[in-house]
């Protein structure tokens, strides 16, 4: 433990003056203790004072992994990866194992086999074999749509804008994911998620019409995707073109994903359209201990149970929201929020 003292002070006083790894030991201590939150707070406060110092990063995103904020976890990871080049090859595992979390089973596969790649003789061999071994079982199962059979096998750098992206969507950030999936889409043009995802973004940021046109057009070229759908159900409901939104009902209503996040997405359309009781049945059969890592599934889930009346769930839901999520804090409750939050 380093501190720094100074010595030149009145009174003989000499104030404490805690530095990076003072704030750090006191994160390693409280996440050996398993109380995350306070190891959170240490451990983030060693990091804002020494950015520089990976160790921190890294330490930083396991405790996010830990308490299910695992899309902020792999922002962190990748930064250091992009930063350190080779000389933190478990970065590639700890996202992998992030991935796996999120029902990203390609992508973590992906992940898991550069590590054992970069580093053959690392910590970690052990870990991510048997992780492939399962993610492997999984990708067998899963029926793969149109979206799903695009498989990363580009540069790095494509995690960085897809984590980016998420974060500004879900915080509502609309001209700021814009401007992330634009670049993304200009070197990523086949990556058909961000085309749906810069849609979702330009209709809330105003642009109604150029997103429902985009997303019409694209849903025409890939008549399986099941991101198109859901798009347009929310753009038809919001946009009052009933006519339209009940045939992207009945198809919904007849939709049942096998991917943990496809089905938490359903299940998020299915309340942001106000088909509350079809909503909440979906949130019901959703795996909580995979999906904690997304502020919408406490956000979407507590909304369709106040709407039906289940006022001690909805709230129950949206404290664990907060909890997982510390930005939630200062958003109003989703049924006293007038504004339409991702």
């Amino acid at each position: 433990m380093t501190v720094t003292k100074n010595l030149e002070v009145d009174n003989n006083i000499i104030p404490f003056i805690p530095e990076s790894d003072f704030y750090f030991s006191r994160g390693v201590i409280a996440y050996r203790k398993r109380k995350f939150d306070l190891a959170l707070k240490w451990i983030k406060k060693a990091a804002e004072k020494t950015p520089s110092n990976p160790l921190f990063q890294c330490q930083l995103s396991i405790v996010y992994t830990e308490v299910g904020s695992y899309h902020d976890a792999n922002q962190i990871l990748t930064r250091v990866l992009s930063e350190q080049g080779e000389s933190y090859m478990d970065c590639y595992y700890l996202i992998a194992n992030n991935y796996a979390h999120l029902g990203l089973l390609q992508d973590a596969k992906k992940y898991a086999n550069i590590y054992l790649e970069k580093a053959p003789n690392g910590d970690f061999i052990e870990e991510a074999n048997e992780l492939i071994e399962l993610l492997e079982i999984g990708i067998e199962e899963e029926k793969e749509d149109g979206d799903d059979d695009w498989i990363l096998e580009e540069e790095d750098e494509i995690l960085i804008y897809q984590e980016t992206a998420f974060s500004h969507i879900e915080r509502k950030e609309w001209e700021q994911a814009i401007l992330v999936l634009e670049e993304m889409l200009t070197l990523y043009p086949s990556y058909q998620a961000a085309n749906h995802e810069y849609h979702y973004a330009l209709f809330f940021s105003g642009k109604e019409k150029e997103a429902i046109k985009h997303e019409e057009e694209l849903l025409e070229e890939s008549p399986a995707s099941l991101s198109g759908y859901m798009n347009l159900a929310i753009f038809y409901k919001h946009s009052n073109q009933f006519t339209k939104f009940g045939e992207m009902l009945q198809i919904l209503d007849n939709i049942y994903p096998i991917h943990e996040q496809q089905k938490l997405r359903l299940a998020t359309t299915f309340a942001h359209i106000g088909q509350y009781e079809t909503s909440y049945q979906r949130f019901r059969s959703l795996n909580r201990s995979i999906l904690k890592g997304h502020a919408m599934y406490f956000y979407w889930y507590s909304m369709a149970s106040f709407k039906l009346q289940k006022f001690e769930k909805a709230e129950e839901l949206w404290q664990a929201g907060c909890y997982q999520h510390k930005w939630l804090e200062k958003k109003k409750r989703p049924w006293l929020d007038e504004e339409i939050i991702h």
